[in-house]
């Protein structure tokens, strides 16, 4: 005859739960009792389904807003790659306006820049408001200057426009801040 062999190690092990086994089995179920055992195995294989049930859900959940989210932002890099050109564009517009306003290049370079910014504001792109109250989270101080006219905190100009793309910064605006009025030093 055989002896019995051990209990194996491969078999899962069954995590611990803090499910009460009395809301199955009757209290007077004897320990040893096959049919409790296997309803308590039961309730915890249960548990562990409706778990990664959970846990599965989450997942799909989080997948579908990272795919949402990136087909929002697709176009960061191609956006915030243009925006250099549309300033050196804004700069010859400036050059032209100076030269001649009524001159064709002018109208032509004025339709073509009303264009990509129409092109712009299509892709969800908006302007940074280069005035009002100094945002660190929207605009970069380039420099302070004393002002008499403007707050202390307020922006004086820019020096470079920003852009976000919907919610998120494609570039902060580059700004010129206020440190107040010029104070006299001579006279206390």
């Amino acid at each position: 005859m055989s002896e019995p062999l051990p209990p194996s190690t491969d078999e899962p092990q069954l995590p611990v739960t803090d499910a009460d086994p009395s809301d199955a089995v009757s209290p007077d179920a004897g320990a040893d009792d096959p049919l409790n055992k296997a309803l308590m195995e039961a309730s915890q294989w249960k548990e562990v389904a409706l778990r990664s049930a959970a846990e599965l859900d989450n997942y799909r959940k989080r997948m579908a807003r990272e795919m949402q989210d990136a087909a929002r932002y697709a176009n960061a890099g191609l956006l915030e790659a243009l925006l250099p050109v549309l300033d050196n564009f804004d700069y010859g517009l400036q050059a032209a306006r100076a030269e001649n306003e009524k001159s064709n290049i002018f109208i032509g370079m004025s339709m073509v820049l009303k264009q990509m910014q129409d092109f712009l504001r299509d892709q969800g792109v908006e302007e940074i408001a280069p005035a009002g109250a100094f945002d660190p989270n929207l605009h970069e101080a380039m420099s302070q200057q004393p002002s008499d006219s403007v707050v202390e905190g307020e922006i004086i100009y820019h020096t470079r426009r920003g852009y976000r793309l919907r919610d998120r910064l494609l570039r902060p605006a580059s700004v010129v801040v206020s440190s107040g009025p010029v104070k006299n030093t001579a006279n206390p």
